[in-house]
């Protein structure tokens, strides 16, 4: 959900190779729309007694999401100074600027959090954790390392140890619906569903934006960078997922679990293949050496983290590929990778009105998610041709630009 601008594949400029506007990014930015889209409008689960997972639940439930997040960082790294971050008033202005954004993205999910829609809205989230992640924008790479795998390991235990504290609250700190804007007059439960009890929570969430940052810090026009964000993601992620799998399969894990898990109506083998948000996690520090898609664990943060980098790696060499073929191979997905805000923002609005309604005639799951993809393509590339912004992603650049006291360049 970033800004766009135009640019050439590459230029020089006195003699020296500078790098294009990653559009590989992009492109990754595209997938991860495209992906939560699929979780939006087609079935996680096989309509049947033991909620057998289906292939769209297996491939891109957590994955999408926590691919939106690293971006997140990506962009935020790349709008910073790349592999080398700014410092002094240039850190201060960029500050100012992402802060700005951020309130934009946050109105945003603020109003959508209103209407009445069966789906998790990620953008008030998305907003504070662009804030959560200013005080890490100057920090250099090796220090983003060590921060990125300390948040990864520390966060889900303190998240353990305090959600249950927040839950037995009376009444409990948990919204059970889209933040919205009359819970800002509940900040305390609020910040509480934002950070711990939520969908999406925050805490645990930053390690996603660390990850993103790390990785646009590097030198990502290098050509070996993207094969290594793509071998090592690779492999990262197998092995945190085997090892989660190992844990409640072959160590007792799952066992553990069955005896202190009171959902009769999730049953959860299959939970932890696909979704874990809803199952209280309690009572047993065996939650905590789960890989289960959104249970937040550290085996979860890493696999996703993981898949996410290696998506990015993926997406660079296309963008390679494409440059070497002098074809633009990725453009029905960094169409749409470039204004995601706008099109995510009015994907919610369509889904909202069919809310507890029938699909109309002749209309199918599958249909009604290829007519979204379709639009969602088609608008981005026409976007992309002409060179525009989506109307919300130019109104975050606005206000990033005032922030940074730099609104005189856009008129």
């Amino acid at each position: 959900m970033t800004s766009r601008s135009p640019a050439k594949a590459s230029r020089k400029t006195r003699g020296a190779s500078v790098p294009a506007r990653l559009y590989g990014i992009d492109a990754a930015r595209g997938l991860a729309l495209l992906g939560m889209m699929a979780t939006h409008l087609l079935p996680t689960f096989e309509s049947n007694a033991d909620l057998t997972p289906t292939w769209i639940g297996l491939t891109f439930s957590g994955r999408a999401a926590a691919l939106f997040a690293v971006l997140a960082g990506v962009g935020l790294a790349l709008s910073t100074g790349k592999h080398q971050p700014l410092d002094g008033s240039g850190l201060s202005a960029a500050r100012r600027g992402i802060a700005l954004r951020a309130l934009v993205i946050a109105a945003v999910g603020l109003t959508l959090g209103g209407v009445e829609v069966n789906l998790a809205i990620i953008l008030v989230h998305y907003a504070v954790l662009f804030l959560c992640v200013l005080p890490f924008l100057g920090l250099r790479l090796k220090h983003l390392c060590a921060w990125a795998a300390g948040w990864i390991l520390a966060s889900p235990v303190l998240a353990y140890l305090l959600r249950p504290w927040l839950l037995a609250a009376e009444p409990p700190l948990s919204l059970g619906h889209n933040p919205k804007w009359e819970d800002l007059g509940t900040p305390g439960r609020l910040l509480a569903d934002l950070f711990f009890t939520g969908y999406y929570p925050v805490f645990q969430w930053l390690s996603y934006l660390l990850v993103g940052l790390v990785v646009g810090r590097l030198m990502l026009h290098k050509a070996l960078v993207p094969v290594v964000l793509l071998v090592l993601g690779s492999a990262v992620a197998v092995a945190a997922k085997a090892l989660g799998v190992t844990a409640m399969e072959s160590w007792g894990g799952r066992a553990a679990l069955e005896q202190v898990l009171n959902s009769p109506g999730y049953p959860l083998d299959s939970v932890l293949q696909v979704n874990l948000t809803g199952i209280p996690q309690e009572g047993s520090w065996w939650w905590l050496a789960s890989a289960a898609p959104h249970s937040g664990t550290t085996l979860d943060l890493l696999h996703t983290s993981a898949v996410a980098v290696a998506v990015i790696g993926a997406c660079l060499l296309l963008g390679r590929l494409a440059e070497w073929v002098d074809l633009d191979l990725l453009l029905p997905l960094r169409g749409p990778g470039a204004m995601t805000l706008t099109l995510y923002t009015v994907h919610v609005w369509v889904v909202s009105g069919f809310y507890l309604k029938p699909l109309p005639a002749g209309w199918t799951e599958d249909g009604m998610y290829f007519a979204h993809a379709a639009v969602a393509i088609i608008v981005g590339v026409v976007f992309a041709v002409l060179k525009w912004r989506g109307p919300l992603e130019w109104l975050g650049h606005t206000a990033s630009q005032a922030g940074r006291g730099e609104l005189k360049a856009l008129r």
